[in-house]
């Protein structure tokens, strides 16, 4: 967002530039209706796009988060399913070993 701000201003600065480079520039031209209009049209198609533009990266920002944390779920899942088969592994040798080596009393 911070760059479609720069470039926000960086485009009203040249369209100011070339307001003033023109041979008939003069600062009360500025203020006229004509050129007001101009200016806040540019400022509403400006926020149009820029709106556009940001639903669009937060819906796919959104996307990208829900991914992430099922990716995590997936990899806890995992982790977890590791841990029990490890546990039965050991479980299943503990009982092997003491079944060759019944103790009597």
């Amino acid at each position: 967002m911070k760059n479609l701000h720069f470039i926000g201003f960086l485009l009203l600065g040249l369209a100011f530039l070339l307001y003033y480079m023109l041979p008939e520039f003069s600062i009360v031209k500025l203020f006229e209706p004509i050129s007001l209009m101009g200016i806040l049209a540019g400022i509403g198609i400006g926020l149009i796009i820029g709106g556009i533009v940001g639903y669009v990266s937060k819906g796919s920002a959104l996307k990208e988060e829900q991914k992430r944390k099922e990716l995590q779920q997936l990899r806890r899942e995992k982790e977890d399913l590791e841990k029990q088969a490890a546990e039965l592994a050991r479980q299943q040798t503990i009982q092997n070993t003491s079944n060759e080596n019944p103790q009597n009393y």
